[in-house]
């Protein structure tokens, strides 16, 4: 895990690319292809062969586009190939990515969506650090990233973490794992970092609870609860009557489904309930009927 990360997830729609950069600091294990540490120029490396790769994608979607839209006639597609030809001065000729022209319309974002590429996608820089310097929340090297991605990317996260430090502690025992984190008074970035990616990618967990396990389920933002069934069984989106929720904080603070029940903070929502992130459900449905043999 001794390396840096520029992490890429999943933009206009819910995928996601990670490439490996230097790390942070110096390593005599560590080989740098550029002779020397700078992130900062490695972060510039790796943005530019993010548009050189849309370059390869987007030409031979042209190239198609204009055989059959243009010199073929075929008006339905002819939308596309001047959407595509925008997209090509903006990635091509002025040298942009896609996420950072923040006027595409809804049109234009159905045609980037089709099509995936890879600088139409929010970035999330993490910065892996000595454990020396992730303990101390010191590196020489924090301050410029922070400076060149408020500059250059300026929606996007910077977080710091250790590679070596998440190695050590996962291979400790619970109780060693705490002792050691609370004595050298740090904490582990893998929550950070899944939640903020999480976020990115527009997804949330509900969950599904019965007497022999508890279940996450994984849903975009802005589910409404017949589809959030549909994750778990079609039956259940075919079928679905209605859904009863509990907040997950409201579950923590009162201790148990019952008590949250006798606090009022138990709900039966309908089929145009948007499930909320953390929300903990029970869904009723009836079982679709099943065809007769004849």
């Amino acid at each position: 895990m001794k390396a840096e990360y520029l992490f890429q997830m999943g933009g206009l729609t819910s995928s996601a690319n990670i490439t490996n950069q230097p790390g942070a600091f110096e390593d005599d294990e560590i080989v740098h292809i550029e002779g020397s540490v700078d992130p900062v120029r490695d972060i510039e490396i790796i943005h530019e062969e993010l548009r050189l790769k849309d370059e390869e994608l987007i030409m031979p979607i042209i190239d198609k586009l204009e055989k059959v839209a243009v010199r073929g006639g075929d008006k339905k597609l002819k939308p596309e190939y001047d959407i595509m030809c925008k997209v090509k001065n903006w990635v091509i000729e002025e040298k942009k990515h896609v996420r950072f022209y923040h006027d595409w319309n809804d049109k234009e974002i159905d045609v980037l969506n089709k099509h995936l590429l890879l600088t139409s996608k929010p970035m999330i820089y993490l910065v892996n650090l000595s454990e020396k310097d992730y303990i101390r929340r010191k590196n020489k090297w924090l301050v410029k990233i922070k400076e060149w991605v408020d500059k250059h990317d300026p929606r996007a996260l910077v977080i710091p973490f250790s590679g070596a430090l998440e190695l050590k502690i996962q291979e400790m025992g619970e109780e060693e794992k705490e002792k050691y984190l609370e004595e050298n008074k740090t904490q582990s970035a893998l929550p950070k970092i899944i939640k903020t990616g999480f976020s990115s990618l527009q997804l949330e967990y509900f969950f599904t609870a019965g007497p022999d396990e508890v279940r996450a389920w994984t849903i975009k933002k802005g589910t409404k609860a017949p589809q959030a069934a549909g994750k778990i069984h079609t039956d259940f989106e075919k079928g679905f009557i209605m859904a009863d929720v509990m907040k997950f904080e409201d579950f923590k603070a009162e201790g148990s489904e019952t008590a949250v029940k006798s606090a009022g903070k138990y709900r039966q929502q309908g089929r145009n309930y948007i499930v909320e992130d953390g929300d903990i459900i029970f869904f009723k449905f009836n079982t679709p009927q099943q065809a007769k043999k004849k």
